[in-house]
């Protein structure tokens, strides 16, 4: 038997392993941990803050802001515990920046983006949260100042509803013709409630925000075609990522951090 030690949990970011002060208000919020890099070459004086359990986490300044850029890796648990541990050292603004599947690529082709103003539920992390009827919706003053960036940029998106789902390969892209009839009925019943879009992440973040108090809004790169089952090659996707990458930084600055006292008039 090993000699065994406690000692006292961590206050706070258990598995970032950071404290308040460590991060700026404002976050950008990826999946992909070498979009968090993308992120750090636009950044002045970027630094890693923490690499611990592959939750990412940079820290810089952009047009003199400071901003935190933060990955989580892929799906609707880590995700809502990333943003938990971001809120309680001083995160008040996070914007998800990622990729989503169109449900409808006539509404929504590859290579156009989409700003969630509402995401409809369909994972299971954000039921442990709120239940089913509470609502999934974007901050609108986030919403705004994300299409304001785009439109200012001349950038194709639209602002509408994203699905959120748990099993990628089940409820999102079929592996096999076996599961296609179940997953396009799925979808069918989504696109008749104007789902556009599907991804594994943002209704939860929604969920999530909300209820801590914590500004947010999500923008998705369409970077998969879901009933075409195409994506973007390799050298599109680079080009759209480059834009995500600038839209998401100009937008999360225009955010204003509810925490902050506006002047009198």
């Amino acid at each position: 038997m090993i000699s065994v030690k406690t000692r006292p949990a961590p206050a706070g970011a258990w598995y970032l392993g950071l404290k308040e002060g460590d991060v700026a208000p404002r976050c950008i919020l990826v999946g992909d941990r070498a979009r968090v890099d993308m992120f750090g070459e636009r950044l002045e004086g970027a630094r890693v803050l923490s690499d611990k359990r592959g939750l990412r986490t940079m820290g810089g300044t952009f047009d003199g802001v400071p901003v935190t850029v933060a990955a989580f890796g892929m799906g609707a648990p880590i995700a809502a515990v990333l943003l938990e541990e971001l809120a309680v050292i001083g995160v008040r603004v996070v914007l998800r920046a990622g990729t989503a599947m169109s449900l409808a690529p006539d509404r929504l082709p590859l290579g156009t983006f989409i700003v969630a103003h509402a995401a409809l539920r369909a994972d299971g992390t954000s039921l442990t949260y709120a239940p089913l009827g509470y609502p999934a919706a974007a901050d609108p003053i986030a919403v705004n100042a994300v299409t304001d960036v785009l439109d200012k940029s001349r950038l194709p998106h639209t602002v509408g509803i994203l699905a959120t789902a748990d099993g990628f390969y089940t409820e999102m892209l079929a592996p096999s013709d076996a599961r296609s009839d179940s997953l396009r009925r799925r979808h069918d019943e989504f696109r008749k409630v104007g789902v556009l879009a599907a991804d594994m992440e943002t209704a939860t973040l929604f969920v999530v925000a909300s209820l801590l108090g914590v500004r947010a809004g999500s923008l998705c790169l369409v970077s998969v075609d879901g009933p075409g089952r195409a994506l973007l090659d390799d050298e599109s996707r680079h080009a759209g990522e480059a834009q995500l990458v600038d839209a998401a930084l100009r937008s999360l600055i225009a955010i204003p951090d509810p925490s902050e006292r506006r002047p009198a008039a």
